[in-house]
């Protein structure tokens, strides 16, 4: 029992060493990990020990950058390898990682990272997977890993402005900015706070040392920070304690004790102050006039970096914005269909779910996807150039009347190609016009064949039919399967593309009669999914073949049909 429990404290030691380590507090971690390596020394625990000489070296290697923490690790991965535990692979695989990224050797490094990813899938007991993607972004953004250790401030200038340049993201820019101000200052914590204008506030989301979950904000004219940006003035506080301007009350709710103070303002290259800095308890006694100059040549890159982002940040915001009304444009002039031809009410909203399911079959990206699906959405808005008597009619229509809804598709062109779009969304138009032409070139209205139809234009061929005879209109009932299969399968070469065809009718069931029930008739009940889940059409097609299938093969289509029709529904005669 006594063992047991030395073992947990030693464990809670281990992982206050590994956090330790990650904020590059390698005093405490030392002294935290040691102890713990003693009880696992103590216990014969291997693998918990190869853990502790991973993080040792790391700590050896980082305190003086020399040749024992590198002998040491060499010693932590022959007993790592021994041992095969997981987690004691991971911290080997970081800490490599690690060493290899202070050298620069940032290729072995990635290898070192991206095998470490991989086994935190396994396991995970230490939650280094958030670290181990952060080193990864770090190397792919071309920034460097600092260790706290005393360089020369012209050269933590240049890393520190090589680092920030090539980030937008405003958050992150502040975490890095405040991190290597911090390595660079040889201080404790560092926050950098943005002034916002509007609301007359100071805000910063990174405050290192303290919780950094939510986000700092106070008024501009409040604490420290708020002195230097109202008044331009830079302080250099020697004992906090004793200067009037300081309030101890954050101290006393932390059990933090604030000794020196470095807080200036941050001014862009017109001279207007955007925000502050506030470093806290230099390492080796007080700020210096020289930590002030390195802070002010900090602080005309980073306001340079952070103007730029929030620069990116709000053309981010307003291309969000014209995203969001580009497609509630898109929506309205899908719903001005409906409102005209109620018959064929949600066609457009099907398409796009069926084309969608075809493009995500077809392994496309994100993007591709997006296009196609727009383009379904707006396929049949040339309807509006089409008169309500022939648009509205129930029944056959004439010869005449035929050729006059065709024309639908030119419309559909004439109206997408006035309304202005990126070139990467040109295509749209091109996709949605193409709905009608068939493989083998008798299609409309331009008379197109096989690959001339852009592959967005042969999917919405495949999913514009299927759900015009797979839908029930107030003149006639949803074609029965058998039919409906039967006219994909005889239309692949000739109407449809026959990969397109193969790629629909090996979607899951579950994903076809989810948009059979997109207007709210209905859900699939849990079990009937997981059923429908390992199905397809190719299934149902071979099923409604069999003269006489077996109990197991018409409940599965009677499964089906339950969807499909509404009711479980025996096979149907042509």
């Amino acid at each position: 029992m006594e063992s047991k429990f030395k073992t947990q404290e030693a464990q809670k030691l281990l992982k206050n060493g590994i956090k330790a380590i990650l904020k590059k507090n390698y005093i405490s971690s030392r002294s935290f990990v040691n102890s713990a390596f003693a009880v696992f020394k103590s216990e014969n625990s291997v693998s918990d020990m190869a853990i502790c000489l991973s993080l040792i070296a790391f700590i050896d290697y980082s305190e003086s950058s020399g040749a024992k923490g590198l002998e040491l690790l060499d010693e932590a991965t022959y007993l790592t390898e021994k041992t095969n535990n997981i987690n004691a692979r991971i911290i080997n695989e970081l800490i490599k990682g690690n060493i290899n990224f202070c050298e620069n050797s940032k290729d072995i490094a990635l290898i070192h990272y991206n095998n470490a990813l991989k086994l935190s899938v396994e396991d995970d007991e230490y939650s280094l997977a958030p670290t181990i993607n952060a080193r990864i972004k770090q190397l792919q953004n071309g920034m460097d890993y600092y260790l706290p250790t005393q360089s020369d401030p012209l050269v933590s200038l240049v890393k520190i402005s090589r680092s920030i340049t090539a980030l937008t993201d405003i958050d992150e820019l502040l975490k890095v900015i405040a991190q290597e101000t911090k390595n660079a200052m040889q201080a404790d914590r560092c926050t950098v706070f943005l002034w916002d204008k509007e609301t007359n506030e100071l805000w910063s989301k990174v405050a290192l040392g303290v919780d950094e979950s939510q986000e700092i904000r106070f008024p501009a004219d409040k604490g420290l920070a708020g002195y230097v940006v109202q008044t331009g003035e830079t302080l250099n506080i020697t004992d906090a304690y004793s200067d009037p301007r300081f309030n101890p009350e954050v101290d006393h709710k932390t059990g933090y004790k604030t000794k020196t103070i470095l807080c200036m303002p941050i001014t862009n290259n017109n001279r207007e102050i955007i925000g502050a800095f506030q470093i806290l308890n230099k390492i080796d006694g007080i700020f210096t006039q020289n930590d002030e100059d390195l802070l002010v040549a900090i602080g005309g890159s980073a306001s340079i970096a952070l103007e730029n982002a929030q620069l990116f940040d709000q053309q981010l915001q307003l291309y969000r914005e014209q995203k969001l009304l580009f497609e509630s444009f898109i929506d309205t002039l899908a719903t001005s269909i409906d409102a005209r031809d109620k018959i064929t009410a949600g066609h457009s909203t099907r398409v796009r779910m069926y084309s969608g399911l075809i493009a995500q079959t077809m392994g496309m990206d994100k993007k591709d996807i997006n296009i196609i699906e727009k383009a379904a959405t707006l396929h049949d808005i040339g309807k509006i150039g089409i008169k309500d008597s022939v648009l509205q009619k129930e029944g056959k229509l004439t010869d005449e009347e035929y050729k006059h809804i065709q024309e639908h598709v030119r419309i559909t062109h004439n109206i997408l190609n006035k309304i202005y779009m990126s070139p990467d969304f040109r295509i749209i138009t091109e996709i949605a016009s193409s709905h009608h032409e068939k493989y083998d070139g008798s299609g409309y209205y331009r008379h197109l064949k096989g690959e001339e139809i852009t592959i967005g234009g042969r999917i919405l061929a495949v999913a514009d039919v299927f759900d015009a005879i797979t839908s029930k209109r107030h003149y006639r009932d949803k074609m029965p399967i058998k039919n409906v299969l039967n006219i994909l399968k005889e239309g692949s070469g000739k109407h449809f593309d026959p990969k397109i065809v193969n790629l629909f009718m090996s979607i899951p069931l579950d994903k076809i009669c989810g948009i059979f029930l997109s207007d709210g008739s209905g859900k699939i009940s849990k079990n009937d999914e997981l059923i429908l889940s390992n199905l397809n059409l190719s299934f149902i097609d071979n099923y409604v073949r069999l003269e006489n299938p077996s109990e197991q093969e018409q409940n599965i289509i009677d499964l089906f049909n339950k969807y499909y029709i509404g009711e479980p529904h025996k096979q149907e005669e042509n």
